[in-house]
């Protein structure tokens, strides 16, 4: 990256997150209440700021170039400290019982990161965290049981949270294990509904892949220890690869997975709900372009 004497705004980065955690520009400047052309000018601006092209764009997709891999990191960390700075000079602390239900690949890989720097920004504040499916989690957040909930978007749940982002599914299987490629697939997954385990079977059906339900659990770590042993195939974010586990491919003939969607679901008013949705944010894409296991 060329070195530029311009400061960078904190404005035009504020924008630029929301463009790459939005996936374009019509969305980034509906959540910024912005018109899309003044979004786009925010991005000329910062790579001029830059010297540097930070997203490649087509048709379809949208893309961080090397530049913007590497601005991006230090984005999130400055605005990151100014959302801190501006809560403590304003004394705008948190405080009382927060309830957060989470699925369990959020609840092990993500949340504590978020939960401490969200302690040392609202020491006052106490938590109550409950691990479970993403659905049964909803019903307690629609019976006002939970403030904010964070899991994966299943089929049989309405569309009304925040997206966070996606993330590729693959299958998992022990990794100094083979694997019969022309075998029935025995599959080790959640009880319905599950998104990992619906995307499973229907892509296994598609494939005319004869499969059977081997091992069954609401844990995220009996299922990976099923696939561990050996003893099953478990569908499973890419980020909840742990050793002793290896990625199935078309090399063993099981087919193509569609990615996850991960969203935050909350109740409407809860700034406390808002703060941990925004933390996990910055803690996801921070982990996804940096390259980091969680």
């Amino acid at each position: 990256m060329a070195v530029s004497r311009t400061s960078l705004d904190i404005v035009l980065l504020r924008t630029f997150l929301e463009v790459v955690e939005s996936g374009g520009f019509a969305v980034a400047a509906e959540r910024l209440a912005l018109t899309p052309s003044a979004v786009s000018g925010h991005i000329k601006r910062l790579e001029l700021a830059t010297q540097s092209r930070l997203l490649e764009r087509t048709t379809r997709s949208l893309q961080l170039t090397a530049a913007g891999e590497l601005l991006i990191t230090y984005a999130r960390n400055i605005i990151g400290l100014e959302r801190e700075a501006r809560a403590r000079l304003s004394g705008a602390s948190i405080s009382g019982r927060i309830r957060i239900g989470a699925s369990e690949d959020f609840a092990g890989s993500w949340l504590p990161q978020v939960l401490e720097t969200f302690h040392r920004w609202h020491p006052q504040a106490s938590i109550e965290l409950k691990v479970g499916i993403t659905a049964g989690l909803i019903r307690q957040l629609q019976a006002e049981q939970l403030e904010v909930v964070f899991g994966k978007q299943c089929s049989r749940v309405a569309e009304n949270g925040e997206l966070l982002w996606q993330e590729e599914l693959v299958w998992a299987f022990a990794a100094q294990r083979p694997f019969a490629a022309a075998g029935e697939v025995a599959l080790a997954a959640f009880p319905e509904p599950c998104i990992y385990r619906e995307s499973a079977i229907t892509a296994l059906s598609q494939a005319a892949k004869p499969w059977r339900l081997a091992f069954e659990s609401s844990s995220m770590a009996g299922c990976l220890a099923a696939a561990r042993a050996g003893f099953a195939v478990a569908p499973v974010a890419r980020s909840q690869l742990r050793d002793g586990l290896r990625a199935l491919g078309a090399d063993e003939g099981m087919p193509p997975l569609p990615d996850a969607c991960f969203y935050a679901f909350a109740n409407p008013g809860s700034s406390a709900a808002q703060a941990l949705i925004a933390r996990v944010k910055e803690v996801g894409w921070r982990r996804r372009f940096a390259g980091q296991e969680p």
